[in-house]
């Protein structure tokens, strides 16, 4: 084999080898106002979802984000997202011994400029009927501060800034 195939080859195994997750097709990422703040991508992993985030015009700073249990993000406080998506009814928090909610996601941080480029995975969950595709859906939601991974039930995260319909509620009759 010549260096020029050796090379090609190495290359293509390199490709191979460590694929970038591209996710579902994006997904409108709005804040309070309604307007869009950048998308969201979500995919079926061997260990869960996948979900990456592309945003800007948000606050700098450490941010809670989270799966709540409804696909809805009505404005401007995205109540009608419910709790956080919670399965087997634990407590909130990754660092909680009585949880943590299937919803808790590890804090994300917001560059200086706004913006916010990361992807997380919700351990466990799934795309399918019966996990995240329930009868309402589901909704990522960004919170206005930091979430201290064990105050109940939403790890005094603040409000509500930024929500995306992860999972469309089923169409109605």
């Amino acid at each position: 084999m010549n260096r020029l195939s050796a090379l090609a080859s190495f290359a293509m195994l390199s490709a191979c080898a460590y694929p970038e997750p591209q996710g579902g097709p994006p997904i409108a990422l709005v804040n309070s106002a309604g307007q869009s703040v950048g998308t969201v991508s979500a995919w079926q992993t061997s260990g869960g979802v996948g979900v990456r985030i592309q945003a800007s015009g948000l606050p700098h700073g450490i941010h809670g984000i989270h799966v709540h249990s409804a696909g809805r993000c009505d404005g401007p406080k995205f109540e009608s997202a419910g709790p956080h998506w919670n399965p087997a009814s634990r407590k909130h928090g990754l660092s909680n011994p009585a949880g943590p909610h299937g919803g808790d996601l590890p804090n994300v941080t917001v560059a200086a400029n706004g913006v916010l480029s990361t992807i997380v995975t919700v351990p466990g969950a799934s795309l399918s009927a019966g996990s995240l595709a329930d009868a309402d859906g589901a909704a990522l939601v960004i919170h206005a501060g930091a979430d201290d991974n064990v105050t109940d039930p939403s790890g005094n995260s603040g409000d509500r800034i930024a929500c995306a319909i992860l999972v469309q509620p089923p169409a109605g009759p």
